[in-house]
């Protein structure tokens, strides 16, 4: 303020490198942070990287369980009772499974047929899943304490649909999270893995349906 009471006003001088009113925009280009390692690894360790590996272990947990089944049938000695008790347990884990099996591709030729999406057909799929392997695993408990003559080459022939069926199951499971995933047409591959898998399927299920249907009838 002067001596005669007029104001005055004061500004503050202006900063080298700095606009007035506003921040001014820098001319060097920004890099981009790189990721840290943490971050890397991160992003390389996600689940979906572990997805063929838990088949594996899956397919190599079912092989040891048919293996540990046959050897426990050679030590079992059931009597009468217990014998017709795991005929009926064999008999109803069939209907099961092979009924799971049956409408499973019952969808996908709905699919097939233009009467169903494939969103459905395979959603209607994934649940049988569980009903299925319930009934694959009710036919190997209940076939251990049938004790099946492991010196038959027809038994051996079953065992084998049997465990062609638990790794073909395992593959099922994959392949349907496959084509979960599709959007638009299904790739032919897909198709074919599909037509060879169901195909496989029905071949051992009724493969061991008429065997275990000729032991039983000897």
């Amino acid at each position: 303020m002067l001596d005669n009471g007029t104001p005055v006003r004061i500004t503050e001088p202006e900063r080298p490198g700095r606009a007035v009113g506003h921040r001014r925009a820098s001319s060097v280009p920004i890099r981009p942070r790189r990721p840290h390692r943490d971050e890397t690894l991160l992003v390389a360790s996600k689940p979906s990287d572990h997805r063929p590996y838990a088949a594996y272990l899956a397919v190599a947990a079912s092989i040891l369980l048919l293996v540990g089944a046959v050897w426990l049938s050679s030590q079992l000695h059931p009597n009468a009772a217990w014998h017709d008790l795991a005929l009926f347990a064999h008999l109803a884990s069939l209907v099961l499974g092979l009924g799971a099996v049956l409408v499973a591709d019952y969808f996908f030729a709905l699919w097939a047929f233009g009467r169903a999406t494939l969103t459905e057909a395979v959603r209607s799929t994934s649940r049988l899943h569980l009903l299925v392997w319930a009934g694959l695993a009710g036919l190997v408990a209940s076939g251990t304490v049938l004790k099946p003559d492991l010196d038959s080459p027809a038994t051996l022939v079953k065992l084998g649909f049997v465990l062609v069926l638990t790794v073909n199951g395992v593959h099922a499971m994959v392949l349907g999270k496959a084509m979960a995933q599709v959007d638009g047409p299904v790739p032919r591959r897909l198709l074919v893995r599909g037509g060879l898998t169901t195909a496989l399927s029905q071949i051992c299920w009724w493969g061991a349906v008429v065997i275990g249907f000729l032991n039983a009838n000897r």
